[in-house]
């Protein structure tokens, strides 16, 4: 297994099973200061750089609480239009990005561009963290959801997963690309026009995923362990900034889970996530269900986080 000390998150493709376990691992160990709401001083010497190019709540959110649980700095920004990327000089990512490496110790970023945290850590000394970027990948989203599965069934190999949503999205391909390296079928439900995108599926191919494709959720709950959702009602992830202006569009009830889905479909036992926001494809009366599980997903975002950011920073091997 490779060392994480010093290594960059871009791309769950890039992970073999024994790291997935390792940062499972260090999470398990790191827990506690989460749940005692403690902050300790193993990194207190250490500084996360956010550079966030798109709006996020949890994601910098997760990484800033991480980093301030571990006893370390945070400075950064979470609006690219009040920096010179984002005003009338439009710099480049290379020049924004060396200048960064020059004020922390590991870099996390989100960008509209697929592909831009990849472009940056060409350019810096210091760890770059994928925190989204475009209709890419997000890599750490899918860590968190993995590490919730293990906590809350006791393993990730054997279980029956249902992903439902918009297949462009980046926490699909990183769903994808993670489950190559366990034993899980995986279906995914989305529109037609909102289809996983064919490099992903040679991808998935490529790494002897088990998965098939559909368009109705209502046909496959029943034998689902795992229901991952998503909106199919989406900004344009290829934008800083995407308002809606308008209407918004209702979720089709193919792709909606609701209680009553769950009452009379789904096992009893099965785990509902949700990387959130969410717009209807969940209501407000499923949250409180033996299903949800996505305020233990934020929550368990924060310390797999923790984990990750002392890997790479050498805090842990």
């Amino acid at each position: 297994m490779r060392s994480f000390s010093g290594r960059d998150i871009l791309s769950l493709k890039d992970f073999e099973r024994r790291e997935f376990l390792r940062v499972f691992e260090v999470a398990d160990e790191l827990a506690p200061i989460a749940h005692n709401r403690k902050n300790v001083d193993l990194l207190k010497e250490k500084t996360l750089v956010t550079a966030f190019y798109q709006p996020s709540t949890r994601t910098r959110l997760a990484h800033e609480s991480a980093m301030l649980r571990l006893g370390g700095k945070v400075t950064g920004f979470a609006d690219a239009t009040v920096t010179r990327a984002g005003d009338f000089y439009q710099e480049s990512i290379k020049d924004t990005f060396k200048m960064l490496e020059h004020y922390g110790d590991v870099i996390v970023t989100r960008h509209f561009q697929k592909g831009a945290p990849h472009e940056a850590a060409k350019w810096v000394s210091v760890p770059v963290i994928n925190g989204g970027d475009g209709w890419g990948e997000h890599p750490t989203q899918i860590l968190t959801d993995l590490y919730t599965i293990l906590k809350e069934k006791g393993t990730i190999d054997g279980l029956n997963w249902v992903a439902v949503g918009d297949m462009r999205m980046r926490t699909m391909h990183s769903l994808g690309h993670a489950l190559t390296q366990f034993d899980c079928p995986l279906t995914l439900i989305s529109p037609e026009d909102m289809s996983l995108p064919d490099e992903y599926r040679e991808d998935f191919k490529a790494g002897s995923l088990d998965f098939t494709e559909g368009d109705d959720v209502r046909e496959v709950i029943a034998d689902a362990d795992v229901i991952l959702v998503e909106p199919v009602v989406q900004p344009d992830y290829t934008k800083s900034r995407d308002e809606r202006k308008g209407e918004v569009p209702q979720t089709p009830p193919e792709f909606k889970i609701t209680k009553e889905l769950l009452e009379t479909k789904a096992k009893s036992d099965a785990v509902l996530l949700h990387s959130l926001p969410r717009m209807d494809e969940i209501p407000p009366d499923v949250d409180h269900t033996r299903w949800s599980r996505y305020w233990e997903e934020g929550f368990n975002g924060v310390v797999m986080r923790m984990a990750l950011i002392a890997l790479v920073l050498g805090a842990k091997e």
